[in-house]
């Protein structure tokens, strides 16, 4: 290995440099120049860094923590990986002099290449980029697959390097079992876990196996896995996240609160983790504690790719029942100048209504309602499920009834088998005083949507499989986000095309259901699976056989 080091070219590779310090970009320079390189760019912010990168693809990144006003080089990296700005054999170096807890772990939650801490010898740079150069190259080809979404391909390249790289196989493994996850194939994941914890205690493996039993829905089992995570390393970040989601799974919100609290504390720097535990508090009416949240979120999402309209619709939430409509007011137009869209636009009508009755404002409140009940007599389309279900509560505070009871009943049928939302539902119902009769409708949707699902599976499973597609298509326009009737469509259109052959539309239109599903509900197990099957069918000389994966019916079996 050190000999293949020792042999690298760094000649013709290309470089950026980027600090906000002319003197220590002019030292990196020559201590690049000293190892023979001679193609580098320099930029002198984070922004003018990503213009670069939009334009460039560079092998070697170097790129300073802090760069003065504007994105800093976690938000340099966040971004890149978002928009792929950076190719699987890339080296991303983080430098700088930060030494602080809070920017090593918010710079590492990004996953650099290495994090440099200043300042840098020409020894120390040529030592990390030869280390980091070699890895990269055993991983190349297996980054490519990951990219093109060729999870499985790219699991079996791992096993291909293991073979060859062994001081490299913890790491292929770990990979392997991410991939294996993506590909929907949990139960391969599961077992290259358990085969890495039969050599060692890794807190990575440790809490991949607690996110597949929280999948498969033994929520307690994985909030065990995950705290004993935690009390073995209290700095392993990701267990925390996962341990608030079984936590919210389980219906402990006051539980997830904490733990996304504990979380945000340790590496306060993620806008992800500040919008949920915001979002946590406001539920629990935590004021202060949503209040921090949604502020620190709004001043490190400034410059973020991930920066969110939640948090400033949730800080004029809490603005209002602070009695400050004004503030409030003023957040609102804030959101509405830094984002756009319709559902922008509607959500800021709602909380401005919402804002108006929390401050005790209740004509501007009635009349915010009129306004939106208006809009949607006029619209039969309905916006998503959290934006239901606050315009729902803010027409029922206003006294409006019917209207807030057709929008829950529209949230019902699309999530009928998410218990934890439809609890959160009869609470809306509860708090307009209509336990009893939210109960009854609440049953009562649930046996629609569950109905309209199992008369498709029923006419599949009867062989009528055209008229089970045609079925299937009447359920998606009833309910369009029903995530069951959603797989169960695409997976009857795929078994259309199994026993009949390619059809180029029913190819589309089974596509176009999933791609659906990923942009409501990402990294879903059955979406892998089923996109697996799809590319299956695309036409070939020699098709391979087909696994048919079942249907899962209300009572049934989950495919």
């Amino acid at each position: 290995m050190a000999a293949a080091a020792a042999n690298i070219d760094w000649t013709e590779k290309r470089y950026l440099i980027v600090d906000d310090f002319v003197g220590i970009r002019q030292l990196l320079r020559e201590t690049l120049r000293n190892l023979g390189a001679k193609h580098f760019d320099q930029a002198a912010s984070g922004g003018e860094a990503m213009t670069m990168l939009s334009k460039t693809l560079y092998d070697v990144v170097l790129c300073d923590f802090n760069l003065g006003d504007g994105k800093n080089g976690q938000q340099v990296l966040e971004e890149c990986r978002i928009r792929n700005l950076l190719t699987p054999s890339s080296v991303f170096l983080m430098v700088s002099a930060e030494k602080s807890v809070e920017s090593v772990m918010g710079a590492a939650e990004q996953q650099p290449d290495a994090y440099i801490i200043k300042p840098i010898t020409e020894g120390v740079l040529l030592t990390r980029l030869n280390r980091v150069w070699q890895k990269k190259q055993i991983f190349r080809e297996i980054d490519q697959a990951f990219v093109e979404k060729d999870y499985l391909r790219a699991a079996k390249l791992c096993d291909d390097q293991i073979a060859v790289h062994k001081l490299h196989a913890i790491d292929l493994l770990r990979m392997k079992a991410t991939l294996l996850l993506k590909a929907g194939e949990p139960e391969k994941a599961r077992a290259v876990y358990e085969q890495v914890l039969d050599d060692r205690d890794y807190n990575w493996a440790r809490t991949g196996l607690g996110k597949i039993r929280m999948n498969n829905g033994d929520h307690e089992a994985a909030r065990q896995m995950f705290q004993g995570v935690i009390a073995e390393n209290r700095f392993y970040i990701d267990a925390y996240d996962q341990l608030a989601t079984a936590y919210q799974l389980m219906g402990k919100l006051e539980e997830s609160c904490d733990v996304l609290e504990k979380a945000a504390k340790l590496s306060p720097n993620s806008v992800v983790r500040q919008r949920r535990l915001g979002l946590a508090a406001l539920k629990l009416g935590n004021i202060p504690l949503a209040e921090r949240a949604f502020r620190k979120c709004i001043a490190i999402g400034e410059y973020s790719v991930m920066k969110t309209v939640d948090a400033y619709f949730g800080l004029a939430r809490i603005c209002g029942q602070k009695n400050d409509a004004k503030e409030a007011l003023q957040v609102l137009g804030m959101a509405q100048r830094e984002f756009t869209g319709e559902l922008v636009q509607l959500r800021a009508k709602i909380t401005e209504g919402l804002v108006y009755h929390e401050s005790g404002d209740y004509r501007r409140a009635r009349k915010t309602g009129d306004e939106l009940e208006e809009m949607l007599n006029e619209d039969p389309e309905r916006p998503d499920t959290p934006t239901c279900m606050e315009l729902a509560t803010l027409l029922f505070a206003v006294g409006v009834k019917d209207a807030p009871v057709d929008l829950l009943c529209y949230v019902i049928r699309n999530n009928h088998d998410n218990m934890v939302l439809l609890d959160e539902v009869q609470e809306i119902f509860e708090k307009a005083r209509m336990g009893e009769e939210g109960a009854e409708l609440i049953k009562s949707a649930r046996k629609e949507a569950a109905d309209m699902m199992n008369k498709g599976v029923l006419l599949w499973k009867t062989g009528k499989l055209p008229e089970a597609v045609a079925w299937m298509r009447t359920a998606r326009e009833a309910l369009p986000n029903n995530m069951r009737i959603l797989f169960n469509s695409a997976q009857i259109l795929i078994s259309h095309m199994q026993q009949h052959g390619y059809n180029r539309d029913l190819m589309d239109e089974a596509n176009g259901v999933l791609m659906h599903v990923d942009h409501i509900a990402p990294g879903q197990q059955r979406f892998a699976q089923l996109i697996e099957q799809l590319a299956l069918l695309m036409p070939r000389k020699d098709p391979p056989p087909i696994e048919n994966f079942g249907f899962d019916e209300e009572g049934g079996e989950q495919g």
